[in-house]
């Protein structure tokens, strides 16, 4: 089952049946390791703009929810040697590094649709790089087989691992500090999904926050499976064709995350690749580097604002003139041939990038 609609409105919102966020010990962890500092935000346009292309040196946000996930698994069993995880390119990256830092073995499992360039990348943080033949959904199902050996950890950001879990958990630090950087409370969170593990975070922490906001996800119109499932009622597998935004190129929500979308996401906006493309370079004119994933908050709050189709979900969402929006730039130049390709020169020094 697919869905190709634009904008997709949650009638099943059950605002009291989302968890609240994870404490801020979780802050506090990440704050105690080398190189925290808390990624900007910038004002852009009227939005604020949250950042993550340079995150403790790596160009997204991934490693605050593998860091926070491997501090549990190791703090519950000292013994584990290695850690093996799925990715589509940034959890994999992330995990390799916090993995180096402990020491630990790492493997990490990449469909085939990731670029060469990804993949390096990956490899120079110190891990094994292995290519399965498929695509996420199948790269995942072999992370949990080779998750079965002695000592091996499996780190995932999807399906119903603890570890899935608390990389939700570990996600939230970055609201924390959009909400202490911001001049006032947010009234919008866009954020783009994926599984939906960072949305989830975002809508725990919108939902109990004084005043709560509202969340409305992002997804590329060739993977909408939070969209579907959100039509459907239930969590559902859909066909991905492929899209630049590899990120989220996620054929099945994650089960940890499910819950939470199903009750606290007001709705859902489809972008392409092209309306991606070109918030990518509007944000480098004005000197922020977004990758694909991350530019695509920028692509959907337009047509959020302007695109008829949107109107439904427009209103649901309370958009107006005067309503405080924050979109979660996710990565920077996370593949940096293809963000060259796409962005060109600019006029402006990018930001971060990592």
């Amino acid at each position: 089952m697919t869905t190709t609609a634009r904008c997709v409105v949650n009638m099943r919102l059950r605002p009291a049946d989302v968890p609240a966020p994870a404490g801020p010990d979780v802050q506090r962890f990440h704050a105690g390791m080398g190189g925290y500092r808390p990624t900007p935000l910038r004002a852009v346009d009227g939005v604020d703009i949250k950042d993550e292309s340079d995150r403790f040196g790596l160009p997204a946000f991934k490693f605050l929810g593998a860091s926070w996930a491997i501090e549990q698994l190791v703090r519950n069993d000292p013994s584990i040697s290695a850690l093996v995880t799925a990715s589509a390119g940034n959890h994999g990256r992330a995990v390799a590094r916090a993995a180096a830092l402990r020491e630990l073995d790492c493997r990490v499992l990449l469909p085939r649709t990731i670029s060469d360039r990804r993949a390096e990348l990956i490899s120079a943080e110190g891990a094994e790089v292995i290519r399965v033949d498929g695509r996420y959904d199948d790269a995942v199902a072999a992370a949990e087989t080779e998750a079965a050996a002695p000592g091996v950890a499996l780190v995932a950001d999807t399906g119903t691992t603890t570890s899935a879990h608390w990389v939700i958990d570990g996600y939230s630090t970055l609201f924390r500090e959009a909400s202490t950087q911001a001049v006032a409370p947010h009234d919008l969170i866009v954020v783009p999904i994926g599984v939906g593990s960072l949305a989830a975070a975002a809508i725990r922490f919108a939902a109990h926050a004084g005043p709560p906001a509202t969340v409305v996800g992002v997804e590329p119109v060739t993977a909408a499976c939070v969209g579907a499932s959100v039509m459907a009622g239930r969590a559902v597998t859909i066909e991905t064709p492929g899209t630049s935004m590899t990120g989220m190129d996620c054929a099945t929500p994650s089960a940890a995350a499910w819950p939470t979308l199903r009750s606290g996401l007001a709705g859902v906006v489809t972008v392409s690749d092209e309306e991606t493309w070109q918030a990518m370079r509007d944000l480098a004119d004005r000197g922020v580097t977004a990758g694909e994933c991350g530019a695509a908050t920028v692509a959907a709050l337009r047509a959020l604002r302007n695109d008829p189709r949107c109107a439904p979900l427009r209103t649901a969402a309370g958009l107006s003139p005067r309503t405080r929006v924050l979109c979660v730039s996710t990565e920077g130049a996370t593949d940096p041939e293809a963000y060259a390709r796409i962005v060109g020169p600019r006029r402006r020094s990018p930001s971060g990038g990592g």
